[in-house]
């Protein structure tokens, strides 16, 4: 078994394998010419396999659902739904984030982590609730410690049990991408109001309203800086959980492709557990907010598609993922005159631990 205080999650980088993987594409292009940015995203997906022949199994889009206490203070969602109409629309494929899913041959499933309200068994939906929705963060903790550590390791079963490689990965609820930006905001000393301006013609005055309920919650929560402490204070359950998916499938070298500010507040949790982890992401988005454009500046990413869509958050990744399916073919089908030969040495996949052996492996061994 690993120690308990060594992350499980590997680094990615290997230069012999990345030089073999440029000497490969450069045959193909030999042949057919270069493809561009789709060159350095297929030796990415190499070195997260760590073969020279990647291939994707059962891709996955996961949606994390949770309410936030905060939304008492009049935040709304952006399309005026409330959280379980969001998650009823996409279970019934009323949303263009299932349709695309569908015609990607991607399978959804919504993971239910703390709604309000409690929905009807679905093929598709995953209840794994830590709670009826978090505490108002601006009047005490969103969450206890227990449950910000219950969310983490519902979410490292959940990535512990994926059949496929590759996860999709976004956050939705009321409240959510205000949740997130605190969590950032708090994480990286980036200022908040810089995480929720979401252009130049917002409203100024939600802006200052969302100002004053935000400021509130911080001062408040003024001492919170370990990273499971910031997630308690500010939420939400669907941010706990996605960390733990993010650690547990990173370990297993899967492609996680983020979409949307929640999803990227768990995955700055989860880097400060695993640093590696970021190896494993690609970043998407699916509306033009500016806020996420911040988002995406403190992991010095950019989206791998920028389509100027205002959508629920996973759909950019949905569009995304032909172009990752076919980065990764450059890499998987053969070229004239090359043979079924051995990967080069030193390139054989990472020895992969006892599936039991997982959980615990993570940060301070509670995981």
């Amino acid at each position: 078994m690993a120690s308990p205080n060594r992350s499980l999650v590997s680094p990615t980088t290997n230069p012999q394998l990345e030089q073999a993987l440029r000497e490969k594409l450069q045959r193909r292009n030999e042949v057919g010419g270069s493809l561009g940015e789709l060159e350095p995203l297929a030796i990415r997906i190499g070195l997260m396999q760590n073969t020279l022949r990647p291939t994707f199994t059962d891709p996955q889009l996961l949606i994390f659902a949770a309410d936030h206490g905060i939304a008492v203070d009049g935040i709304r969602e952006a399309h005026g739904r409330t959280t379980d109409e969001t998650v009823r629309m996409l279970l019934r494929r009323q949303l263009p984030l299932a349709v695309f899913a569908h015609t990607q041959q991607l399978e959804l499933m919504v993971v239910d982590c703390g709604m309000a309200e409690s929905l009807p068994i679905h093929d598709h939906l995953l209840v794994r609730k830590i709670a009826h929705a978090t505490r108002n963060a601006r009047v005490a903790a969103a969450m206890s410690l227990e449950q910000a550590h219950a969310g983490m390791r519902a979410g490292m079963e959940i990535g512990d049990k994926l059949r496929g490689n590759c996860t999709l990965m976004a956050g939705v609820g009321v409240g959510a991408h205000e949740s997130a930006a605190m969590v950032l905001s708090r994480m990286t000393h980036t200022p908040v109001r810089d995480l929720i301006v979401s252009g130049p013609h917002m409203n100024q005055d939600e802006l200052a309203h969302l100002m004053k309920v935000l400021q509130a919650a911080q001062t408040r929560h003024r001492d919170a800086v370990d990273p499971i402490e910031v997630l308690a204070a500010f939420g939400g359950f669907e941010v706990a959980v996605m960390v733990g998916v993010m650690l547990m499938a990173a370990s297993k070298r899967h492609l996680l492709m983020v979409d949307g500010i929640p999803a990227c507040a768990a995955l700055m949790l989860a880097a400060r557990i695993a640093p590696p982890v970021t190896d494993y992401c690609m970043f998407c988005r699916s509306h033009s907010h500016l806020g996420l454009d911040q988002a995406l500046n403190l992991f010095r990413a950019s989206a791998l598609l920028e389509l100027g869509m205002e959508s629920t958050d996973g759909t950019g990744a949905t569009l995304a993922w032909p172009m990752v399916r076919s980065a990764a073919a450059l890499l998987t089908d053969m070229a004239e005159g090359e043979g079924e030969g051995e990967e080069p040495t030193g390139m054989e996949a990472a020895a992969q631990p006892e599936p039991s052996a997982q959980p615990s492996a993570f940060g301070d061994g509670r995981y």
